[in-house]
């Protein structure tokens, strides 16, 4: 199937960037309240897909997106939803934990979602690109070839220069491996502003967007984090019987098993982020 490119309007002052929501109703609710403060308007709010995951409310999560008007990409979770497949294309490993753990959420989330709500994942497209500045961006789920491909700050330059080239883009704005890092090289420049339904690995609880800024045509990206009502969350994960070792990690933000790691990231785990 030939993939869909969304072509925005030329953005301009402040873009709030975010991925993996994972089903958290929480952590949306309370994002939405941090772009009211920013004053971003919602067009300007954009995630890198994975709406829905590991969290204990997928319909209402979509419903409240859908309302607030935010530009979403479609992640493998979302093509795997509209598609009707049986599992969460996250490319895990077969017989891992985070294989055994997707064949419990992804059948609870794909039994909860409405008519209307995968409606609104079909309307979703594959890839955004925009204007910001004299740059141009393009927002990808995994990678531009692959929407499944875990990329990360060690993952080799040449892997990520493909993609620059692919989309003629300045910027790539990239989700999917749930870490929040960004690297630039030769005005180049690959930001993954993390996710918001999980911790990032690093000992707490509090999770991880992004904001572009545009002064006088110099882009400067500042990374944030926030904490939300993460034991609401745990509490409902563990009230609809989900995986308790990610309700575990919401609340002690160390994930369960790193074994979609690369060995530079496994490392890091319980460190503080700096970015």
């Amino acid at each position: 199937m030939d993939k869909k490119t969304e072509k925005l309007e030329h953005l301009e002052k402040k873009v709030l960037l975010f991925g993996g929501i994972y089903s958290n109703l929480q952590a949306l609710e309370k994002l939405i309240q941090i772009s009211e403060k920013e004053g971003i308007p919602s067009e300007n709010c954009i995630c890198t897909g994975d709406i829905i995951g590991y969290c204990a409310q997928p319909e209402e999560t979509i419903q409240v997106f859908k309302k607030w008007g935010a530009k979403s990409i479609a992640g493998n979770v979302e093509i795997q939803l509209r598609n009707g497949a049986d599992d969460c294309g996250c490319d895990f490993t077969k017989g891992s934990r985070c294989d055994s753990f997707s064949e419990q959420w992804y059948p609870f989330a794909k039994s909860k979602l409405s008519a209307d709500s995968l409606a609104f994942l079909k309307t979703l497209p594959d890839h955004l690109q925009c204007d910001f500045g004299s740059k141009k961006i393009t927002v990808v789920h995994g990678s531009y070839f692959n929407v499944s491909e875990f990329i990360f700050k060690s993952t080799p330059w040449e892997t990520k220069y493909t993609n620059f080239i692919a989309t003629n883009s300045n910027i790539i704005i990239a989700g999917h491996s749930g870490l929040p890092f960004q690297e630039k090289q030769n005005e180049l420049w690959w930001i993954n502003p993390g996710v918001i339904g999980m911790p990032a690995n690093d000992g707490q609880p509090q999770v991880w967007y992004a904001i572009l800024e545009n002064k006088n045509d110099t882009i400067l990206c500042a990374f944030k984090s926030f904490i939300y009502n993460h034991k609401l969350t745990n509490q409902r994960m563990k009230k609809e019987q989900l995986p308790e070792a990610y309700a575990n990690s919401i609340l002690t933000g160390l994930w369960d098993n790193m074994e979609i790691l690369p060995e530079s990231e496994k490392k890091l785990q319980g460190k503080k982020i700096r970015l």
